[in-house]
C-alpha cells in the first residue's frame, strides 16, 4: 500500500471477479491428458482452451491471491462469473463448483438437475432480463419468473446500461418492465430487491442499514420486515420449502 497507494485504494472497492466471454464460442471441447494439469502459460493448443478451464484458473488465482490479501489483512474477492448465457452446460458445472455466484445462468432451464443443485446450494444468480432479450433469449421466455417461483436465488440486474437503457436508473428500468411484464407483485419485488442487496459486495454494515442488523442469518430470524417490507410469512415459506428439499435428498442418502 505504501508503494502503490492508488491501486491499494483501488482494490479496496473491488469486491469480486467476473468472467465475461463469448459462451457460445467452440473451443477445444474437453481437456484430456496432460492438458488437464496443464497452466495456462504453458497451453500449446491453437484452440482456446473451454470455458471451464477458464474458469478453474481464475478460481484457482483467486483462492491464491485471496489468502495472501488475507494474511495481509486486507479485503479479499469473490469470483461471481458470466455462466450459462450460452454455450454447453458444462459451464454452469463448473460454476457450480467454483463460483460464489453466476450472472445469466439462462442454460439451467435446459437441466433439471444442475437446477436443483443451485436451488438446494442457494448459489447467487444475477439476471438481465433486458441485455438477455438483445443478446440471447426473448423477454418473454426468459426463465427468470420460473426461477423465481421455483425459490432458486435470483435477484435482477442492469447489463451494459449504456447500450440497452434510456433512462438514468436502469435498475429502476428493469425492476418496472419486470413487473408490468411478469405481473410481480410489491412483494415479489421486495423480495428480489432484498436478494440483490444479499447478492452484492457492499460492506456489511450498509447491508444492515437497508435490510437488517440480522440479514446473514436463514429464516425469518434474518428479515426486518421494516426495512425489507416482507411479510414473514413468504420467508418462511421459502425457508421451510428449502429445508423439506434438504430433508428429502438426505433421507434419499441414507437408503
Amino acid at each position: 500500500p505504501s508503494q502503490c497507494p492508488e491501486l491499494d485504494l483501488f482494490l479496496s472497492h473491488v469486491t469480486a471477479f467476473d468472467s465475461v466471454g463469448s459462451e457460445d464460442t467452440v473451443r477445444y471441447g474437453v481437456v484430456y491428458g496432460d492438458d488437464v494439469n496443464r497452466e495456462p502459460g504453458l497451453w500449446k493448443s491453437e484452440s482456446n482452451p473451454p470455458y471451464h478451464y477458464y474458469l478453474y484458473w481464475m478460481y484457482a488465482n483467486i483462492c491464491s491471491l485471496n489468502a495472501y490479501r488475507q494474511a495481509k489483512g486486507f479485503n479479499t474477492f469473490g469470483f461471481r462469473p458470466h455462466s450459462g448465457a450460452a454455450g454447453a452446460v458444462t459451464h454452469l458445472v463448473a460454476s457450480f463448483l467454483l463460483a460464489d455466484g453466476i450472472t445469466h445462468g439462462l442454460n439451467l432451464e435446459k437441466s433439471s438437475v444442475l437446477q436443483y443443485l443451485f436451488y438446494l446450494a442457494q448459489i447467487p444468480i444475477v439476471m438481465s432480463p433486458l441485455g438477455e432479450n438483445l443478446l440471447s433469449v426473448d423477454y418473454k421466455s426468459n426463465p427468470f419468473p420460473a426461477f423465481y417461483a421455483r425459490g432458486l436465488n435470483v435477484s435482477l440486474s442492469t447489463d451494459n446500461p449504456l447500450q440497452l437503457h434510456v433512462t438514468s436508473e436502469p435498475l429502476l428500468e428493469e425492476m418496472s418492465i419486470a413487473a408490468q411484464i411478469w405481473r410481480l407483485t410489491m412483494v415479489d419485488l421486495c423480495e428480489i430487491s432484498r436478494n440483490s442487496v444479499l447478492h452484492s459486495g457492499f460492506p456489511k454494515e450498509l447491508k444492515e442499514k437497508w435490510i437488517g442488523a440480522s440479514f446473514w442469518k436463514n429464516g425469518v430470524k434474518g428479515n426486518d420486515i421494516e426495512l425489507t417490507n416482507i411479510p414473514n410469512m413468504r420467508i418462511q415459506y421459502r425457508a421451510d420449502n428449502l429445508k423439506g428439499e434438504h430433508e428429502f435428498v438426505e433421507g434419499l442418502a441414507q437408503e
